[in-house]
């Protein structure tokens, strides 16, 4: 057989195992267990394994499935050793290769080459693992791996030469795969990598969609559960649920009484009836989120009713449960992992919701300066502008849209629940950061933050007592600042006491409005300032020091005492 007819034999055989490499691609895209552990960010030993044993046994598969030539083998090995290594990551790409590698070595199946391709098979896996950071940030992963994946097997081909004897035999055998295996295992790559990808853009898609639609519920239903959670508000939240969300009935109900249903079966699931499902009355008992897909679990007596599964989420007040959130599907389609995150976090907004409507019921029982101090923290302009950002993100960067959104519960949560006298400086910095990560991404590169924390994060301070200074630097010292500006937070001990610093490199203010906030006097929008000023001074006697000068930036300071007593 001509030698260029034995090369195109060889590229169309390896060309054609691609149909054993695209069934373990899709393979590894439809099931959730695999799956999940490809896409989750995080390296963990039980992932670590599992993926090890998936490429190194999709490897060791390719040396099974290789070609004889010459004593060796053409085979499509690479491909599971690289795709692992690229996916994976370090520990995942040498463990797969050197597996892969051994198994070669050890079967000696192919002769005077085994103890190159092993060489190689496990060089193949650094190289992999090496460039799994590289990979995770280029655009057109599949190119890159194809590109990459051409590279390893130059590198085999050198490693065969350098390895192999006799020479003139290795030689011979390079000139004839050489080709066909750079060709045909690149293109292999490229097609798992590829399936891989596409898989992970039809999930960014469900993402957006989703986010997209609990944006639109969110804003939708805030108006209604300002004035409270009552049977009315319950009832209009239900049908904006239903019109944005594709399931079959929705309902809420407090701790006794379903207070609102609405869909399929709404003919006999009444709304004020008493709760009957067991599972309800479980998921009330410990606040955590159950998934029923039996239609007797659901504990409906109809005969006739219609709705088979449902995913019932716990609404929270204050850490307390007080009532739930239900999503429910009729027919065989049973409630799907998408359905469960947007119950969850409807709860968790519709939970925060109904904390703002509860402070503003109890708004008789807070002092006038803790009121003035919340009230900063969920003004509607900050709100206004905080979904805005989230749904300018929400096309280009579902992921960020939904890391705010946490943020923006997080902030409006933590923001009730600071009516205790102190609390550890570790929460009051975790809520400066939820309110700081939802202003850098509305002002972007223009707001720069630094955070030096020189202290035991478990002193107590007042509470809401860093945010407002923060505020009214972004407000009124950056806000309008055409520079790009910093913001740092300063904590360490002085002497017996501890000293926050918190200074902006923004426009600056005038004395005379520095005199003003000190000497209690009206300050207009500066009242979260003035605010902290007066609290301090009534808790500890001495209020803030503020030094200023247009153009150049503000700086506020206070101390405390290291006990916060």
């Amino acid at each position: 057989m001509p030698f260029e007819t034995q090369i195109i034999d060889l590229l169309r055989s390896l060309i054609s195992q691609g149909g054993l490499i695209l069934f373990f691609a899709f393979l590894l895209t439809r099931l959730n267990f695999l799956r999940s552990l490809v896409f989750s960010r995080t390296f963990t030993l039980k992932k670590g394994l599992v993926l090890v044993a998936y490429f190194s046994g999709i490897a060791i598969m390719g040396t099974y499935t290789g070609i004889p030539v010459m004593g060796a083998l053409a085979n499509a090995r690479v491909v599971g050793v690289f795709v692992g290594g690229l996916l994976g990551g370090p520990i995942v790409g040498i463990a797969a290769g050197f597996l892969a590698g051994f198994h070669r070595f050890a079967i000696d199946l192919g002769g005077f080459t085994s103890l190159a391709c092993m060489s190689s098979t496990v060089v193949e896996g650094i190289m992999a693992g090496l460039l799994s950071y590289s990979f995770r940030k280029v655009e057109n992963k599949w190119l890159f791996a194809a590109l990459w994946g051409a590279v390893a097997e130059l590198v085999q081909m050198a490693v065969i030469l350098l390895v192999a004897r006799p020479f003139s035999s290795a030689l011979q055998l390079v000139e004839l795969i050489a080709v066909p295996m750079i060709f045909g295992n690149a293109i292999g790559i490229a097609m798992f990598i590829a399936i891989i990808e596409d898989a992970l853009k039809e999930k960014e898609k469900i993402a957006l969609k989703q986010s997209h639609r609990v944006l639109k519920i969110v804003q939708e239903t805030m108006e209604h559960l300002r004035s409270g959670f009552t049977p009315e508000t319950a009832d209009a939240v239900t049908q904006i649920i239903l019109k944005h969300i594709k399931v079959s009935a929705v309902s809420l109900s407090d701790r006794d009484k379903c207070l609102a249903f609405r869909g399929k079966g709404e003919d006999h699931h009444k709304s004020m009836a008493p709760l009957q499902t067991r599972v309800t009355k479980d998921v009330l008992a410990d606040g955590h989120s159950r998934v029923v897909n039996k239609r007797e679990d659901i504990g409906c007596s109809h005969d006739n009713c219609p709705l088979s599964s449902a995913v019932i989420a716990p609404l929270k007040v204050n850490g307390e449960t007080v009532g739930t959130l239900k999503l429910y599907r009729a027919g065989d389609r049973g409630i799907g992992p998408v359905d469960v995150e947007v119950a969850q976090g409807l709860a968790a907004l519709f939970s925060t919701q109904i904390e703002v409507s509860e402070l503003q019921r109890q708004r008789e029982l807070l002092t006038r300066a803790e009121l003035k101090a919340l009230q900063s923290q969920i003004r509607p302009h900050f709100l206004f502008n905080a979904l805005n950002t989230i749904s300018s993100l929400i096309r280009l960067k579902p992921d960020k849209a939904r890391e705010l959104m946490v943020s923006l519960s997080d902030l409006l949560r933590r923001s009730l629940k600071t009516t205790d006298s102190l609390i550890p400086l570790e929460e009051e910095l975790f809520y400066v950061r939820s309110y700081l990560e939802i202003e850098q991404a509305r002002f972007g590169s223009k707001l720069a933050v630094e955070y030096h924390i020189k202290v035991s994060q478990d002193i107590k301070i007042p509470p809401l007592i860093l945010q407002p200074i923060i505020e009214n630097s972004i407000k009124h010292g950056i806000g309008t600042n055409l520079n790009n500006s910093l913001i740092k937070i300063e904590v360490k001990k002085k002497l017996s006491r501890i000293q926050f610093v918190l200074s902006d490199t923004g426009v600056g203010m005038e004395q005379e409005k520095i005199d003003r906030i000190l000497n209690h006097e009206e300050t207009g929008n500066s009242i979260g300032l003035k605010n902290v000023n007066d609290r301090l001074e009534h808790l500890y006697g001495k209020g803030l020091e503020i030094s200023s000068e247009p153009g150049k930036g503000t700086k506020v300071s206070f101390s405390l005492p290291q006990g916060g007593e």
